[in-house]
């Protein structure tokens, strides 16, 4: 797996801390796993790929190109996993932001040049990782994809024992639902290149505190051996 992104953001007192105390090994994953997208719609995107100080203009909540940039490699992960049967479940919130720009009493920013059909249309999971169908799609009213959802139910009933988790924003959503995943003891992976934020700090250092205490934080080039290792399998079971 290559090296981890997060150390850049570290003080020399935390990267001590970490040589002597830090996780050195993953935990691992189970023999049946299920991929959970979180929150990909367009108005943490936009509808075109612009750097994020530009696209910000238009849709406040925007990643800009780092989001488009993890998208493209969800794209990937995706694939890889419909290949190998890996049940797929998207996650989107019941409102995407749109209305909740305006936060512990700052400034509304402007949102006049947004239509209703675009902020209709910024509710919508983005054409690149749509649902296909057969698909189970939440929409959840938190952050965590797990409160108040079925999502647990489902994953229960088709015997999941590991979820691996791609999305928005990794110190927001991302976070919540891998902190839930663990309380309910899911053995939880992120795929680093296939979560993205609003802004670099936050999105390293919670990878790191991820990667420490609820997850195996992993690259996309051990995201997709591990399905097809199960993938592999799962094809041996039935033939046998």
């Amino acid at each position: 797996m290559s090296k981890l992104s997060w150390y850049d953001f570290m003080t020399e007192q935390d990267k001590a801390h970490d040589e002597l105390l830090g996780k050195k090994e993953l935990a691992g994953f189970g023999a049946t796993p299920a991929l959970v997208l979180i929150d990909i719609y367009y108005s943490v995107l936009g509808f075109e790929r612009l750097p994020i100080m530009e696209s910000v203009q238009t849709w406040p909540m925007s990643t800009g190109l780092e989001g488009w940039e993890a998208v493209d490699h969800t794209v990937t992960l995706l694939a890889s996993a419909r290949k190998n049967g890996i049940p797929v479940i998207h996650v989107k919130g019941l409102h995407t932001g749109v209305n909740s720009w305006s936060r512990g009493g700052k400034k509304r920013r402007d949102v006049s040049k947004l239509t209703e059909e675009s902020i209709r249309l910024g509710r919508e999971i983005i054409d690149e990782v749509k649902p296909l169908s057969g698909e189970l799609v939440i929409e959840k009213a938190a952050a965590s994809a797990f409160h108040g959802t079925p999502l647990l139910f489902q994953l229960v009933s088709l015997g999941i024992d590991t979820v691996i988790a791609c999305g928005e924003t990794t110190s927001g959503c991302v976070r919540a639902s891998v902190v839930d995943g663990a309380t309910y003891r899911f053995k939880m992976g992120v795929v680093q290149e296939c979560v993205f934020d609003r802004t670099q700090a936050s999105h390293y250092m919670n990878l790191y505190d991820m990667h420490q205490k609820y997850a195996d934080v992993i690259d996309l080039s051990y995201a997709t051996q591990y399905f097809d290792m199960i993938g592999s399998r799962n094809e041996q079971t039935v033939s046998a």
